[in-house]
This record gives C-alpha cells, structure tokens and sequence, in this order.
C-alpha cells in the first residue's frame, strides 16, 4: 500500500490503532498520520517497549488486522 493510500484510510484506521493501544493521544494519532515508523516511535514512548517489541507488537496487529502500509 502506497503512503498516499494510507494517508486517504488513515481516519479508519486509526480508530482500530487507538483500540490497540489506548495510551496513544488523539494528538499523537493526528501526528503519526498514517506513518509506520511515527506508530512504531509512539507505541515505544508510551508504553516503555524497545524497539523491537514495538514492530513485533504492530506486525501482530497487521496480520491479524490484513493491514499492509
């Protein structure tokens, strides 16, 4: 999926994002836009995860949302 693609779904998506992880902020969600590496670095920050952690958690949540950035 092309990033202008999930910028145009962003408003949909980020409902589910803001279920999986309920410590993200509307502000931070109207900062990530719709950037992977911008959820990635917000999940990390807000629940204390490594880095890793943070990209295993998010690819979780992909496969078993047959979401594709």
């Amino acid at each position: 999926m092309n990033e202008d693609r999930i910028s145009g779904h962003w408003k949909q998506f980020k409902g589910k994002v803001k279920e999986k992880w309920g410590q993200l902020t509307d502000d931070d969600l109207r900062m990530i836009e719709g950037k992977r590496d911008q959820l990635v670095g917000r999940i990390q920050e807000r629940y204390g995860y490594g880095k890793d952690q943070a990209e295993k958690e998010l690819k979780d949540w992909e496969n078993s949302n047959r979401f594709k950035w």
